[in-house]
């Protein structure tokens, strides 16, 4: 059974038992977050499709880390005009495993 769920603005393919990155969610270590953007539930049966989301349908997960990526350099430059401009930025992320897709 697998399902594509949203969060941050992007879709995810989740199984149970898969390892995710996705974009930060509040919450420590350890504790459990419910999804409730289900687009798609498939695996048994027939696949059920959302109009935008599945009703009844909530994947849980794990929060297993919170941390931040690595340094990306944003660099801006006009030619012969003395403009230059440069910034870090480094973005929150958060590891969630997922333990299971719940469909009522």
């Amino acid at each position: 059974m697998f399902a594509v769920i949203k969060t941050g603005g992007k879709q995810y393919k989740v199984a149970p038992g898969d390892t995710i990155r996705v974009e930060k969610l509040p919450g420590e270590p350890g504790e459990t977050v419910e999804i409730p953007e289900v687009l798609l539930v498939a695996g048994e049966g027939e696949p059920q499709v959302g109009t935008p989301v599945v009703s009844g349908a909530k994947v849980k997960a794990t929060i297993l880390e919170q941390g931040r990526s690595k340094k990306i350099i944003v660099f801006k430059k006009k030619r012969r005009k003395n403009y230059k401009r440069k910034k870090g930025h480094r973005q929150y992320y958060t590891v969630l495993r997922i333990d299971e897709i719940v469909v009522q």
